[in-house]
């Protein structure tokens, strides 16, 4: 299937507002609510999608003790050799390498003695990968989002139930410096009770969609398709573990509107001569959407998404407790009895006392790596936790449930803001789930 065939597949099967709902788990993981594998001395790696994202994930790798990349796959043979390069410049033997095609990972899951398959690929190959990968034994993990329709997402969490491998969503902003600390703030409780939250992914991409190279390939094709949050991960994964979503609390029902398309056009029109065929390109996805998720226990979250107009980067990451609250971009928060009444407190005068000890801790190691260091976090973490048989910081539920977003909220854009259901993909374990922990090195 070729990539127009999977963009006309998925748009189509979300505008018809398909509701993949299940109950009863192909083959249901049994004992801890929190699955964990067994422990792995050193993790062989295969890695799949060697583009801008991905090389950085390969020098952190290259960095993490207890990990090798045996394996590497792109379409570009360049892309391939530059990695080779790199594996055996940092003292390891050279990987084997899968360059046959868009489907040659298949080969690679097949053939290779791996025991995690990681990919940074274009959106619609990341549950073809994952899926390969977890049949052959693998386990998995993917740059975001995971999935772009309600059927993709079910389609991974049975394969993690059904095969009992980590199925793991690789979203970096998790382990952003401040993210992280307003995280310990609301363990501590130094907001209170957390009762609603806000982020988002607002971020001017028209340069980089209509490029004639990386994600200018394929990112823009997907808002000739689909209308809604395409990108709700960013924003939404730090704010949901605040909330103890999938661990104590779930998404329930969610409503999105979204406004005009004009950022593409008149990118478009400023750039291109009349006759380019980019112009004849026609856009569906509105340049704002805004989309309201409510909880099962009643909390609300706003997740905003904005990549087709000029406009500063933000991720917005507020968090408002009954204590106080924390807001982003500006970093800043209030807590009521602490500082100045009515007035906000830089974060900053916040780090010494409520710095996240794992950025106490890895700061130093992660200097230098991409988004300011919390991309090698997220990988040094999932190495960790492979190696020590714990469970991942993400799993194949969050996966789901974050990047379940994309179809729902193109579905009740579709329907005039109606609201629709979350299905839960945990099939009720979130209830019983335990929070996540502030962890270590």
């Amino acid at each position: 299937m070729d990539r127009r065939d999977f963009l006309k597949l998925s748009g189509t099967a979300i505008a018809a507002g398909t509701s993949v709902m299940r109950s009863a788990p192909v083959d249901a993981q049994s004992g801890p609510s929190r699955f964990a594998a067994p422990a792995i001395a050193t993790v062989r790696i295969g890695y799949v999608g060697i583009g801008g994202q991905g090389s950085g994930h390969v020098r952190n790798l290259l960095k993490i003790p207890g990990c090798r990349i045996t394996a590497v796959c792109d379409v570009r043979p360049e892309r391939t050799d530059w990695a080779a390069k790199a594996i055996t410049e940092a003292g390891h033997p050279a990987p084997a390498a899968y360059t046959r095609g868009p489907r040659d990972f298949e080969r690679l899951c097949e053939s290779e003695d791996l025991d995690l398959v990681y990919n940074a690929t274009p959106w619609e190959w990341h549950v073809p990968i994952m899926l390969a990968a977890m049949k052959n034994g693998k386990h998995t993990a993917t740059e975001v989002p995971a999935a772009m329709t309600l059927e993709d997402c079910w389609a991974i969490v049975d394969a993690a139930e059904k095969y009992r491998k980590h199925c793991v969503l690789m979203e970096n902003c998790n382990y952003d410096r401040m993210e992280m600390m307003v995280y310990n703030m609301v363990r501590l409780g130094v907001f209170g009770e957390i009762l609603h939250a806000e982020g988002g992914y607002l971020h001017d991409l028209r340069a980089i969609k209509f490029a004639d190279e990386g994600e200018g390939l394929w990112r823009r094709a997907w808002a000739t398709k689909l209308n809604g949050n395409l990108y709700p991960t960013h924003g939404l994964g730090p704010i949901a573990n605040c909330l103890d979503i999938n661990r104590g609390d779930r998404f329930d029902h969610l409503v999105s509107m979204s406004g005009p398309s004009r950022g593409l056009q008149d990118w478009a029109a400023a750039h291109y001569p009349e006759d380019h065929p980019k112009r004849r390109e026609r856009y569906v996805l509105g340049d704002m959407n805004t989309s309201i998720i409510k909880t099962a226990k009643g909390k609300t979250i706003v997740v905003e998404h904005c990549t087709n107009l000029p406009r500063p980067y933000s991720r917005i990451h507020m968090v408002q407790g009954t204590k106080g609250l924390f807001q982003g971009y500006p970093n800043r928060f209030y807590v009521e009895g602490r500082g100045k009444a009515d007035q906000w407190q830089d974060a900053a005068a916040g780090l010494e006392e409520f710095e996240h000890p794992l950025w106490k801790e890895i700061a130093a190691q992660a200097q230098g790596a991409g988004h300011g260091g919390m991309d090698y976090i997220e990988d040094y973490r999932l190495i960790k936790c492979l190696r020590e048989g714990a469970p991942t910081d993400m799993n194949v539920y969050d996966a789901a449930s974050l990047s379940a977003v994309v179809h729902l909220s193109v579905q009740s854009v579709a329907q005039k803001a109606a609201a629709v259901d979350f299905p839960d993909f945990s099939r009720g374990r979130w209830k019983t789930t335990p929070p996540l922990d502030i962890v270590h090195m």
